[in-house]
């Protein structure tokens, strides 16, 4: 989907979530921890939605369409993946180009 290929070329970390999900909003903090400014798309809040969330399904989230986490345009998965690699010390290098000094 055209509008999904926009954000995550255009922005370096890019955060696809819902407006009521619990994991959506656990991801989004972690990142706030780490110091990056995600772009957060709500996708409930789209007239879209459901089409990006078939398009999300397409493109290699797993179980759930949402959070679908994007790095330098490239899909990192969902809040399994992302966890596991912070976990195991990848994430952060991952996103050094994007972490605030403040």
């Amino acid at each position: 989907m055209e509008k999904i290929k926009a954000l995550t070329s255009e922005n370096g970390v890019v955060i696809f979530t819902k407006s009521t999900c619990c994991l959506c909003y656990a991801v989004t903090i972690l990142f706030h921890e780490l110091r990056v400014n995600p772009v957060v798309y709500e996708i409930d809040k789209d007239p879209q939605g459901r089409e990006m969330e078939k398009a999300l399904l397409k493109q290699g989230c797993n179980t759930s369409p949402v959070p679908a986490v994007y790095i330098d345009g490239k899909l990192v998965g969902s809040t399994n993946e992302v966890m596991s690699l912070h976990i195991s010390g990848s994430l952060i290098p991952l996103l050094k180009t994007y972490q605030s000094l403040s």
